[in-house]
């Protein structure tokens, strides 16, 4: 009899965000697949998880998903996380539950945490329609891409590193128009959380002299919203300026 395969979200911040039900599939699998043994094992050992572990990375996926799916077929519980959020958004996942189901094999996506969800909301921008883009080609395509993406109505939604940050928001000022209206979220669910909320030309100025550390994720109104006033940014009582 079949096994199973189980996608586990994990948190992006704060421990507490973890479900008990993550926690018990997590407990009761036979094995987990890491994207980072070191990291998941900290937050293993928080939770008293002693289920044995291997690394499922973007750089062995291509090779290690055949093989962990002969193991579920032959009846095998495997439960697989990546560093922090829902694996398979824009962190390993889909490779191994496409062959899983390519083979007819149970694969089951537990709810949980994802970086762009809260950002998204607390943005402040609208949410009825939104699109994920994920992370922007760095070099190829790229241009032709944040093309593409002045366009959308929608709200866009992308993940940026702290290093690429500045150079980032200058080029979506550029492309996008410097008075489209957008958010900078840093740090979801830490110690640190910020959002800075703004037009695209006084976000890239802000980061160009204000280096950024943690995880990035930018929300830009869509094209052809009525303009909204701009906002200083001080709402939350809570905003760190420190970098």
């Amino acid at each position: 009899m079949a096994g199973k395969l189980f996608i586990v979200p994990t948190p992006v911040g704060n421990l507490d965000d973890m479900t008990f039900r993550a926690v018990e599939t997590l407990k009761e699998a036979d094995l987990i697949l890491a994207e980072d043994t070191r990291t998941s094992g900290v937050l293993l050992k928080h939770f008293g998880i002693e289920t044995p572990m291997r690394s499922h990375h973007k750089f062995n996926e291509h090779e290690t998903s055949a093989r962990v799916a002969e193991q579920v077929e032959g009846g095998m519980t495997v439960a697989l996380i990546s560093d922090a959020g829902t694996p398979g958004i824009s962190d390993p996942g889909f490779m191994l539950s496409r062959e899983c189901r390519r083979r007819g094999l149970p694969v089951e996506c537990l709810p949980g945490a994802t970086a762009f969800v809260p950002a998204l909301v607390d943005s402040g921008l609208p949410t009825d329609r939104f699109v994920f883009e994920g992370f922007l080609p760095p070099k190829k395509g790229r241009a032709t891409r944040l093309a593409e993406l002045a366009g959308e109505q929608r709200t866009v939604v992308i993940y940026e590193s702290p290093k690429r940050l500045p150079r980032t928001l200058r080029q979506l000022a550029d492309v996008f128009g410097t008075e489209r209206p957008a958010a900078v979220c840093r740090e979801i669910s830490k110690l640190h959380e910020t959002i800075h909320r703004d037009t695209l030309g006084e976000l890239a100025g802000y980061f160009e002299v204000n280096n950024p550390k943690g995880e990035i994720v930018i929300v830009i109104e869509g094209c052809g919203r009525a303009a909204r006033p701009k906002s200083s940014g001080t709402e939350r009582p809570d905003r760190d300026e420190t970098f």
